[in-house]
């Protein structure tokens, strides 16, 4: 019987000690959380196709070509729409589950990408 009441206590006392060093240990864990691997620009222009066509040309004069474009400038503009600074409620959904290095990705895809071509006007004669 003594044994036993000595084998509880010994067990009690690693309960006590051992649970707090525990559950430390799991809030550290989930307070480094990893995010997500950031998808590339390719991956995420597939939520753009509706408005702005496949390869940023979009058709219609509602939505603004993409392609070609200065990725700065575009990635200026996303985080814009992210923060309130630009209005638009369809971009505004989309750009707020993109993390910032996903906007890069996606502005740096589109800039690559060839748009229309610019016709100098003081070449009128040759066109």
């Amino acid at each position: 019987m003594k044994k036993l009441f000595v084998n509880i206590i010994v067990g009690l006392f690693f309960v006590v000690v051992a649970a707090p060093s525990f559950a430390e240990k799991q809030s550290h864990d989930s307070d480094h959380e990893v995010a997500p691997p950031a998808r590339s620009g390719e991956e995420v222009s597939t939520q753009c196709v509706a408005c702005h066509a496949a390869d940023g040309n979009s058709p219609t004069p509602n939505f603004p070509r993409l392609a070609g474009q200065y990725a700065d400038y575009m990635f200026h503009s996303l985080k814009s729409y992210k923060n309130g600074d630009r209005k638009n409620a369809i971009m505004a959904g989309i750009v707020a589950a993109l993390s910032e290095k996903e906007m890069k990705n996606v502005s740096e895809y589109y800039a690559r990408q060839t748009g229309l071509s610019v016709v100098n006007i003081d070449d009128e004669g040759k066109h």
